[in-house]
């Protein structure tokens, strides 16, 4: 075996670098040919503006962006209206990325020669694929009544709604009143949603979706949620007049934005509700731009076992025995010229009868010995530098430790998490009418310990990796 996961890590080494030196030969000749950005689908269609005031580089905001944001998509013109739109405006932005990628993951259990799943390998798959789909049209429904809708299929066209919410704007006359009711992303100052990576690995954070293991090769969680996943609820937002300072709060149904009381993880979800706060302060440092210092907390609880059953299997929106969960953060963007740094804290607990799957009506005898209510500390440090309006170099890395352990039997840095992203983005032309972006990613995560070696029966740790190459692109 080990002479097989040389010979396939030589290979797949030479086919990263052919790979690497052909990307650099095509983006030289893209270089060549290139055309002034200008303006981005949808909203700049609406009101004919460069791309570049609401956006440092598609799909990321500005300063401006994010208050045009705040304010339900208005500027105060008559434009904000729709019926004063011409017949030609098209209020909807269709976006995917067709592209080439390779994913490694290493230590994978597979079937062997003693039988299933008593062998390790390193697999590795590549080739050309495409991305889901999002259909996006957000804007006004008459003054200070904005909405935005969001379907989304996966890779096969399967649709949900990735958004679906109408927002009350400047209710009593003032901006400090805001009411978003439905699906929406949480108001937290690093958005998920417009990430600029976009690979297997790299596409989303790592601190926003993590939960402890109970043990090596086990997940513990009964509940699905993830603080950057959309969710479903109400949500009371204030902002100042230059958007400065922001404030929100949400009450939220304990289903991780999924419909009809389901949790998504296969046990019954509650009828409990959850909450989250945000609050952030922007001010300017002299010439080095605008910075902004921020918190957030999200306070959940998610049930242990249901109340009704049928068939065996758990009625959706029954489930009880109720225990919380929480998780608290700071976040920094600073902003030194053309390079921007973004600095996140991130803390996270877990109720123990969560952690272990654990039913809460047995009470404490019914606990695994040696239990415990895990928590842990993450951090991400993430830069942009904006080399020109047409390209962006993008840094990510973050980490996740263990605090506490869901049980005694654990090695102390089971789940804990390294993760590693780098790449850019070139836009040889951005109009009013579609965004293009050459997309380059590679992403590497380390997963400790969460796996258990059918060779040796030890915790071995768990390598992904995702080298990617796309054509992103919205019209």
């Amino acid at each position: 075996m080990d002479s097989l996961c040389s010979k396939s890590l030589q290979s797949g080494g030479v086919r990263f670098a052919r790979t690497v030196m052909y990307s650099f030969a095509v983006l030289a000749l893209i270089l060549i040919e290139c055309y002034p950005a200008q303006a981005i689908p949808a909203f700049a269609r609406k009101y004919g503006l460069p791309c570049s005031s609401c956006h440092e580089a598609w799909p990321k905001l500005s300063p401006f962006g994010q208050q045009f944001k705040d304010n339900g998509y208005q500027l105060g013109n008559d434009r904000d209206a729709p019926i004063f739109q011409q017949a030609a405006y098209w209020p909807i932005a269709l976006r995917i990325t067709p592209n080439w990628h390779l994913e490694r993951q290493d230590h994978v259990v597979v079937d062997g020669a003693n039988g299933e799943n008593t062998a390790l390998a390193n697999i590795t798959t590549h080739g050309f694929d495409y991305t889901g789909m999002d259909m996006l049209t957000a804007g006004t429904l008459a003054k200070n009544f904005s909405f935005l809708l969001v379907p989304s299929s996966d890779e096969t066209g399967a649709f949900h709604f990735e958004s679906a919410n109408v927002r009350f704007d400047n209710v009593l006359g003032t901006p400090w009143v805001n009411i978003k009711v439905g699906k929406f992303e949480l108001d937290n100052l690093l958005s998920e949603k417009r990430i600029l990576t976009l690979s297997a690995n790299g596409g989303s954070y790592q601190n926003y979706h993590f939960q402890p293991w109970l043990a090596p090769g086990t997940p513990s969680p009964l509940y699905g949620f993830g603080i950057g996943d959309n969710q479903l609820g109400i949500e009371w937002m204030g902002h100042s007049a230059n958007d400065r300072t922001r404030v929100s709060a949400s009450l939220l149904s304990g289903t991780d934005g999924n419909p009809d009381f389901q949790n998504g993880m296969g046990n019954a979800a509650g009828r409990a509700y959850e909450g989250f706060v945000a609050a952030s302060q922007a001010f300017e440092v002299g010439s080095l731009g605008l910075q902004r210092v921020g918190g957030f907390a999200y306070f959940g609880q998610a049930p242990t076992y249901p109340e009704y059953t049928q068939s065996g299997a758990p009625i959706d929106g029954t489930g009880v025995g109720n225990e919380p969960y929480y998780r608290a953060g700071f976040i920094g963007m600073w902003y030194l010229k053309k390079l921007d740094v973004t600095t996140m804290y991130f803390y996270g607990h877990d109720n123990v009868y969560l952690a272990t799957g654990t039913a809460s009506n047995g009470g404490s005898s019914a606990l695994p010995s040696g239990s415990h209510a895990p928590s842990w500390n993450g951090a991400l440090f993430e830069t942009h530098y904006t080399w020109s309006p047409q390209l962006i170099l993008i840094n990510r890395y973050e980490l996740i430790r263990m605090k506490q352990q869901a049980l005694d039997s654990n090695p102390g840095d089971l789940g804990n998490v390294d993760a590693l992203t780098f790449g850019f983005r070139y836009y040889p032309f951005i109009n009013s009418r579609a965004g293009f972006a050459f997309h380059n990613e590679y992403s590497i995560v380390w997963n400790r310990k969460v796996q258990v070696s059918p060779v040796t029966g030890l915790p071995i740790d768990l390598t992904s990796s995702s080298l990617f190459f796309g054509i992103d692109f919205a019209f």
